[in-house]
């Protein structure tokens, strides 16, 4: 289990807006259950400002400015959001093992949506790209 499960929704969350969340226990998988967390809370809106701001925030803090990719960053709560309307899941951890390929097939999910690199492709790094194969519902 990843360490991030060992603090409650509202501790991971309060944790990361303040930066004092563990960088090593930010993973893929956390950044995931951010979204969810945000969207069940506040919408898919204000999801989208929230976890950029913290995001952006978070990253200064740890010194790692350079890996924030707003492409990245939105089409991940837009993939999250997809799965959530769903989902039958009250919480994160069932959410997970219900939709599986968010977290071990997520480079797949994306390649679904965009035919060119997200990952590495500067632009989309600065700039929300929208999909160019198939947009997000």
């Amino acid at each position: 289990m990843e360490k991030h499960f060992e603090l409650s929704d509202s501790v991971f969350e309060k944790e990361f807006i303040n930066c004092k969340l563990n960088p090593s226990h930010f993973t893929h998988e956390a950044h995931l259950r951010l979204a969810w967390i945000n969207i069940k809370k506040y919408g898919i809106k204000q999801a989208e400002k929230n976890i950029q701001i913290g995001l952006k925030n978070f990253v200064e803090f740890v010194g790692a400015k350079d890996k924030y990719n707003v492409t990245l960053t939105l089409a991940a709560i837009k993939a999250v959001y997809h799965f959530m309307r769903k989902s039958k899941s009250d919480n994160f951890k069932n959410f997970i093992a219900e939709f599986p390929r968010l977290k071990n097939n997520f480079k797949d999910l994306m390649s679904y949506h965009y035919g060119f690199d997200i990952y590495n492709s500067d632009k989309a790094k600065t700039k929300f790209l929208e999909p160019d194969l198939v947009p997000f519902d």
